[in-house]
């Protein structure tokens, strides 16, 4: 056979053993989405909790402190079902290491929980309230850093639809969070107080949309497994949720039942962009293409930038 006619196999991008190049994540679902949800949710409460109770709206940083506590406890929750013990978080906190975004994450929640439970008992019980509007405050103070190190935390893995996602990553799950606070509250709180979650709506729907389309154009490649299958339907999803659920904060500012709706598609759509982030970083890793190539790329880019030396 002469040369012309020779024909070769396309590369396949395999490894040793028919191997993945990465180890996928080992944790579990709905644990770890519900996890980076719930914590979100949890940190950007406290935040429009304490903004209430500084402009005089008892009833919306009721709801707010409320809704605090409960998914940071959930949150805990679902982590210790992930790890399989209690143990284990508690041996996360034996070192505080700066450099660590899981441990730094570890001491984020490990703080910030007893805040914001404190804050949400003196509030039902009517007990301590200085000490519990304090504890509010101070739950308000660590609530930006509650609702975004879980992104810090799966930008700092190999994965590729993560790390690379590194400079988009925490304002997606900011603004995620900030809608999702915002949606419970206009569930929750009285119609007359909502002025201010009705804000909030608005800007963490704006941000969580506007940095996930920067996000995954900017990605190329690794930006890939954001569009098909599962991880597609449900980001897809979850933009439309929180589209939708943003103009209802605006429409439905004199219903109980429209804005209750609007809350409860913010929320949704928040917790179903958790589980598109979690659903496309597993399917990177299980290809080895998210891998090899930018890292041929990359290898090339610095070959030729040494040759032109």
């Amino acid at each position: 056979m002469s040369p012309d006619t020779q024909s070769v196999a396309p590369y396949g991008f395999e490894s040793y053993y028919g191997r993945p190049v990465l180890k996928e994540p080992a944790w579990k679902t709905p644990d770890v989405p519900l996890y980076l949800f719930l914590g979100g949710l949890s940190g950007a409460s406290s935040v429009l909790a304490a903004a209430a109770d500084l402009t005089g709206r008892p009833g919306l940083a009721r709801a707010s402190r409320v809704t605090a506590a409960a998914g940071v406890l959930s949150s805990l929750g679902a982590l210790v079902h992930d790890l399989g013990r209690p143990a284990r978080f508690l041996n996360m906190l034996r070192v505080v290491k700066p450099t660590s975004p899981m441990s730094m994450g570890s001491w984020t929640i490990a703080t910030f929980g007893p805040l914001a439970v404190g804050a949400a008992a003196s509030e039902l019980t009517g007990v301590l309230t200085a000490a519990g509007r304090a504890a509010g405050i101070g739950a308000a103070a660590l609530g930006p850093a509650m609702a975004t190190y879980t992104a810090v935390l799966l930008a700092d893995t190999a994965i590729p639809a993560w790390h690379d996602a590194h400079a988009e990553l925490p304002f997606v799950f900011g603004g995620s969070a900030m809608a999702a606070a915002a949606g419970a509250a206009l569930a929750a709180a009285p119609l007359t107080e909502s002025g201010p979650a009705t804000r909030m709506a608005l800007a963490g729907a704006s941000m969580e949309i506007a940095s996930t389309q920067i996000m995954t154009r900017r990605l190329g490649l690794s930006g890939e497994p954001y569009s098909p299958g599962r991880a597609g339907k449900l980001m897809l999803t979850a933009k439309t949720l929180t589209a939708a659920g943003a103009a209802g904060a605006v429409l439905g500012r004199r219903s109980r039942a429209f804005s209750a709706a609007a809350g409860a598609c913010l929320v949704a759509g928040s917790a179903a962009l958790r589980f598109a982030v979690f659903d496309a970083g597993v399917q990177s890793a299980r290809d080895p293409r998210y891998t090899v190539i930018p890292q041929r790329e990359r290898a090339a880019r610095r070959a030729a930038g040494t040759s032109g030396e």
